[in-house]
Formats: C-alpha cells, sequence, structure tokens
C-alpha cells in the first residue's frame, strides 16, 4: 500500500508571482497581514451524498470541472496502482468510465486546466514514486504524455493559478517528505524549479488565499487554544466557508483501537480555534479531496475496505 501521510509543519506560505507566471526565481517576500474572510457558523454546513464510484479506492486523484468529478487511479483492494478513470456528472448524478490512464498511479496529484485534467506524478504499480505527467484532453476523450518532473514524486500538493500550475513538496524514493516547488507553464509544457519551502512535507493539503499559496500539514505542539478536539491521522483537510476544515481520519474513537471517523472540525482562521461540524456520513480515512464552488468533496478512502463513497461537505443558505 502507499505509505502513510507524515505530518508536515503548516501552515508554510509562498508567495506566487503576481502574473502566476516566472521568468526567475523569486525571493521570498514577509508574508505581512492577512485579511481572512468571516468564517461560516457550524449551523451553516451540511453533507451530501452521491453515487458510489463503481471502482472502490483509496488514494485517488480527483478534478472538478464544470460539474463533472473525474476521479483518477489510486490503489484497490490489492494495493496496486489502479489506472482506472471515472467521472461523475453531477446534476444527472451518473458516472461514466474514461480511458484508463497511460501509467497505472496512486497517490497522485491532479487539477483542472481549461477543458484538460493534468495528473502530475504519484507511485506506480511498483510503488516507486512517478516523475511522469499526463493530461486528459476532456473535449477529445485521450490522454497525453507531458513534460515530466526533474525528480519522481508522490503526494504531491497542486495548484494552479493564472494557468500557471505550482507543485509543492511531495516523497520521493527515500521515503523523506520533500522541500520542492516547481510551477509548470501549459503553453511551453515546461516544469521550472522555483526556492524550497522552509518545511519539507507530503500529502499535504493546498490553497490560495490572494497572492499566497498555504500548504498545510499538521501542526506542532499546538497550543491548547488552537488544538483539535479529536485526536486523529491521515484525515482531509481543506478550506471552505472561511474555515480550515479536518474531516475524518484514523482515531480511537473512545477505545483503544483505531478506527474510521466520522467527526469533522472547523477552524476559524480570524477566531483561532477549532468548533465541531457536522459529522461526515460516512466514517473514512485515507481519503481523498476535492474542492469545488461552495463545497468541499470528500472520495473513497479506507472504511472496513476500500471504499467507493463520495460525500460532500457543503456550504447552504441559513437565515
Amino acid at each position: 500500500m502507499v505509505p502513510s501521510r507524515p505530518g508536515g509543519r503548516g501552515p508554510d506560505q509562498w508567495p506566487a508571482g503576481p502574473d502566476g507566471r516566472h521568468g526567475r526565481a523569486r525571493a521570498r517576500r514577509p508574508p505581512g497581514r492577512l485579511s481572512w474572510p468571516m468564517a461560516a457558523g457550524a449551523g451553516a454546513f451540511a453533507w451530501a451524498t452521491f453515487p458510489a464510484m463503481p471502482t472502490r479506492r483509496v488514494y485517488c486523484s480527483a478534478a472538478h470541472r464544470d460539474g463533472q468529478l473525474f476521479v483518477l487511479g489510486g490503489c484497490g483492494g490489492g494495493g496496486r496502482a489502479l489506472g482506472t478513470a471515472e467521472v461523475l456528472d453531477v446534476p444527472s448524478q451518473r458516472w461514466t468510465t474514461l480511458p484508463p490512464l497511460p501509467t497505472p498511479r496512486a497517490g497522485a496529484a491532479a487539477l483542472a486546466l481549461g477543458k484538460q485534467i493534468l495528473v502530475v506524478g504519484g507511485v506506480d504499480a511498483a510503488q516507486s514514486p512517478l516523475a511522469s505527467v499526463e493530461v486528459y484532453h476532456v473535449d477529445e476523450g485521450k490522454w497525453e504524455k507531458k513534460a515530466a518532473l526533474a525528480q519522481p514524486s508522490m503526494g504531491i500538493s497542486a495548484v494552479q493559478r493564472d494557468g500557471a500550475v505550482y507543485a509543492l513538496g511531495g516523497m520521493g524514493a527515500d521515503t523523506s517528505p520533500q522541500a520542492l516547488v516547481r510551477v509548470y507553464e501549459p503553453a511551453k509544457d515546461h516544469w521550472q524549479p522555483l526556492p524550497s519551502m522552509p518545511t519539507p512535507c507530503y500529502g499535504a493539503s493546498a490553497f490560495l488565499q490572494g497572492n499566497k499559496i498555504f500548504v498545510l500539514g499538521v501542526w506542532r505542539k499546538p497550543s491548547r487554544t488552537i488544538r483539535m478536539k479529536e485526536k486523529r491521522a491521515d484525515f482531509v483537510a481543506g478550506c471552505l466557508g472561511g474555515r480550515v476544515v479536518a474531516v475524518g481520519g484514523l482515531g480511537n474513537a473512545g477505545g483503544n483501537q483505531s478506527c474510521p471517523l466520522d467527526s469533522v472540525e472547523g477552524f476559524s482562521l480570524s477566531q483561532k480555534k477549532w468548533e465541531p461540524l457536522p459529522p461526515m456520513p460516512t466514517g473514512r480515512c485515507s481519503c481523498s479531496s476535492c474542492p469545488a464552488p461552495s463545497l468541499l468533496f470528500i472520495i473513497g478512502g479506507v472504511a472496513q475496505g476500500p471504499s467507493g463513497a463520495v460525500e460532500a461537505l457543503c456550504l447552504r443558505d441559513v437565515p
């Protein structure tokens, strides 16, 4: 199986260029003062359940584009990387099988770029980190190989801004978290290295806030005011409704044996405290996540075995 995610030390902040392009590496700037959006109250969150994936899996990659959720690769019950590609049309609630990835992989980064879905790194069927990058052309229904990474990596965090793709961190064959930062320009099909992050991390969550990229691992020795209410490992983290949310994971749940959790907590960035949010319908760990407008998809993972569950934490209108 793909190794569990080691904890990072986030959040680390990384300034992106104002136009998303880099003719040369940019020096780091002090992070300055950020203005965070007002955090939504706990009552503003609810769960939506979608049809289960045809293929149960863990450590899959997901991207959302125009009401379609693309789920790619991952590991099945045998622990080997899959080439399976499926898409959920959210309005019609129907799954369609797509042509398989040219390179079966798990633990890859995926994101939508216009009419393309980009898949970066991961591990192959032999559990070796990959440098390969492939793109799925949505209109043409076919895959194409693109310029590879300079170093093989799995568990990369990726975000896109103004058409450029930033790939952060990851893990190489030595199983040590990486501090690598690279930027990809699709028009040139070229990866360019940037200055490394202050803290190596693997399997972290990343999101944009203004002109900065935030990479979130796990806080080390947090104060009591920012400590999560429930201890958890291998959980999903994301940003929704002005909060950092921690979903599911592996914990004790009041007993001595570890088990998948259904609990969810939200951290208010302005108030600097965690609060419980509605639990997810299916307790899981090792899930994948995918942001979409006003919701966060939680996909697959492990319940009693590989799961096909697809659920989303949503923001709802509260009078």
